[in-house]
């Protein structure tokens, strides 16, 4: 593992990471949760996070972005660090709802037809803001190439993704993380 993926390990592990007793958006119960915003909104980690992302995204992406919170430290971040790099990726968010005004639609940001496109997202359990906002990029005109979590913590991700005909990986899974995956 490269020293600065290492970090963003070690980031996620003191930063985002809380034990105690939580019920995740499907209403299950854990005995961790982890907030991975705070390390991908902390300027100490965004660079590794970057970094992390980027060497999953496939050449061929041309955009990248998701279902608006979760994804949208990771893909500006990203298109961020890839353009200093020399690599241009486009990046936006998908609204939760349809915007009734101004141009309207779901997609914000700078998403083309035709485009290839990296949905992402912060954390994962059940995958279903993934596959929600390739939905809507699909809708866009758009080809989902890659789905990518910062972390997986759920494990059932990669599966739900093949079923619906998409590529599923994560920077980190909860074992990577020292915790056992929480299912669907």
């Amino acid at each position: 593992m490269s020293t600065n993926r290492e970090a963003l390990k070690q980031h996620l592990l003191e930063q985002s990471v809380r034990r105690g007793d939580f019920t995740l958006k499907s209403g299950a119960k854990s005995t961790w949760f982890i907030d991975s915003k705070q390390t991908a909104c902390r300027p100490e980690s965004m660079l590794w996070m970057a970094e992390a992302v980027l060497e999953l995204v496939p050449e061929s992406a041309t955009a990248i972005g998701g279902l608006t919170m979760g994804a949208d430290p990771v893909a500006f971040i990203t298109a961020a660090y890839a353009a200093s790099q020399g690599r241009m990726l486009r990046a936006f968010s998908v609204r939760k709802e349809v915007k009734d005004h101004g141009g309207g639609g779901r997609i914000a940001g700078a998403l083309n037809p035709g485009d290839k496109v990296v949905v992402t997202e912060d954390t994962v359990t059940r995958g279903t803001s993934l596959l929600e906002a390739a939905n809507a990029i699909v809708d866009a005109g758009a080809e989902p190439v890659l789905l990518l979590a910062l972390v997986d913590r759920g494990g059932t991700v990669a599966a739900m993704a093949k079923d619906a005909g998409f590529t599923f990986q994560a920077v980190f899974t909860a074992p990577d993380l020292g915790f056992p995956y929480e299912g669907a």
